[in-house]
């Protein structure tokens, strides 16, 4: 079913998945929707790993979606803030790939508020004017102030429905002096950026996630609102919470079921504290969140309306990169890398797309310091808030620019997930050569290169004569040749016979 496509969210709460269908027109139509309230960040412990017990739950859930994806073409599955705050992150992602059957990217706090907010926007598509977007998660909650479908203020802050339970409220009872202190903990957290907030405002505020529905769910059964969160009916809600005591007398009074229950204290605390904070007087509550986000990316991906482009552009035009010299060494890459591709097994896209970045960036770390820039370089695109990309993409991305020149760094390739170490590595090698052929800066193209690779073998051919037209070339080639030789790889150049 090659028109049949798949998003799965890992959350720290709850995982979900979407399986739509794109149709001819362009349009996408669900047809399928699974969830189930795993509560993995209930299973860090205290040195922030996760127990055998929530991977165990987590890998039967997942069990059940890979049966689902069976039949479907194109999947995203993201992680979130339990998966990025876990030690023990990578043992789990590699089970749980091999269930799924398909990769798991872990994302930013920051993309993830993108993808939420592209997700929330699709759903209101009808409602004019800027809007402030929240999503209260397992391990994190996101705010989002944009228009129309363009984020415009992005905010990831760690406190979500499953951590404030477990940190205010461990054995079930709700006090008076607990929902103070997580209370003053939520207007701790919101301090930072309250102000700035306030200062863009909003006409339209909205709500993401099971915790802000099951909140408006209970609030509009009591009567206490018609179709939304208000800040009377939270305070109203506060009251009944002390008055019930317990999470047992919630989920009797409000029949929620028993996982939402043991952490609806946990999401109402978030949510009437920046609801305090903010002066969100009404919240209208959105069904699309992350999990849409991410369905919908995915379309602009297959559309090839990658936000990952334009990401890039945006970064080289903000850093005025000298776009003709990075020009060239993508060209160049790019040709390298289509006489390679076979032999070297690089015929996923995916790779092409992270050497043409690598080499439109390669150049980024001059902004801090000429000496040692490949360094500085990855470290930027390793720690900038890149829309788009994964942490695995920011890391291979930081690698290939790292490795660009000098000694070649094994080491930094040992950070990737194991099956890209080679592919990386590889990669690698390609950017290298572009750059050294680009080395004097001529605009001038090079001649017509013939590229053989055979195993960590490398026989680069030019036109005759050239490299003797081209002495500084031949003697750059000659000190790259050593590099390459300390890493396991053997590059031979000479004129095409």
């Amino acid at each position: 079913m090659s028109d049949t496509i798949a998003a799965i969210d890992l959350g720290s709460n709850s995982f979900h998945m979407i399986v739509a269908r794109l149709t001819e027109d362009g349009h996408l139509l669900m047809l399928d929707r699974l969830r189930d309230m795993v509560q993995l960040a209930a299973g860090l412990d205290s040195r922030q790993r996760l127990a055998e017990e929530a991977q165990s739950r987590a890998l039967e859930c997942l069990a059940r979606f890979g049966q689902r994806l069976r039949d479907v073409a194109r999947v995203r599955i993201v992680g979130t803030n339990t998966l990025r705050q876990a030690r023990n992150s990578a043992e789990f992602l590699a089970k749980a790939e091999a269930v799924l059957g398909h990769p798991v990217e872990v994302v930013s706090g920051m993309e993830e508020a993108r993808l939420i907010y592209l997700g929330v926007s699709h759903s209101i598509a009808r409602l004019e004017g800027r809007r402030l977007v929240v999503d209260i998660g397992g391990g994190s909650t996101e705010l989002i102030i944009g228009e129309r479908f363009d984020p415009l203020y992005l905010e990831s802050l760690g406190m979500g429905c499953v951590s404030m339970t477990q940190r205010y409220f461990p054995d079930s009872r709700i006090r008076e002096a607990d929902l103070r202190a997580a209370e003053l903990a939520v207007r701790l957290k919101m301090e930072p950026i309250t102000l700035r907030y306030r200062e863009l405002g909003w006409r339209h505020a909205i709500g993401a996630s099971g915790s802000i529905k099951a909140i408006r769910d209970v609030v509009v059964a009591e009567g206490w609102s018609r179709d939304e969160i208000t800040l009377p009916a939270l305070q109203k809600l506060r009251s009944a919470l002390l008055a019930a005591g317990k999470v047992n007398a919630i989920a009797e009074r409000w029949n929620l079921h028993p996982a939402r229950a043991r952490v609806f204290t946990g999401g109402f605390v978030v949510l009437y504290g920046l609801c305090d904070s903010l002066g969100i007087e009404q919240l209208q509550v959105a069904d699309g969140a992350l999990r849409e986000g991410l369905i919908y990316d995915l379309v602009g991906r297959i559309r090839h309306e990658d936000v990952r482009h334009r990401t890039i552009a945006a970064l080289s035009k903000r850093h005025d990169l000298d776009s003709g010299q990075a020009e060239l060494v993508k060209a160049t890459a790019l040709e390298l890398l289509t006489q390679a591709r076979t032999d070297w097994g690089l015929e996923n896209e995916d790779f092409a797309y992270a050497l043409e970045w690598a080499a439109r960036l390669h150049e980024i770390g001059l902004l801090i310091s000429h000496n040692q820039h490949h360094k500085h370089g990855a470290y930027v695109v390793q720690h900038a808030d890149l829309p788009g990309f994964s942490n695995s993409e920011q890391t291979l991305l930081a690698a290939l620019i790292r490795g660009q020149r000098r000694k070649f760094p094994n080491k930094i390739f040992t950070e990737l997930p194991r099956d890209m170490i080679s592919p990386a590595r590889r990669l690698c090698v390609l950017l290298r050569l572009a750059v050294v052929l680009h080395r004097s800066r001529s605009r001038q193209p090079l001649p017509p290169l013939q590229l053989r690779v055979d195993g960590q073998q490398l026989e680069l051919r030019f036109p005759p004569g050239w490299l003797e037209e081209h002495p500084l070339t031949r003697a750059d080639l000659e000190v790259e040749a050593e590099y390459l030789n300390q890493a396991d790889f053997r590059l031979e150049f000479g004129a095409a016979a």
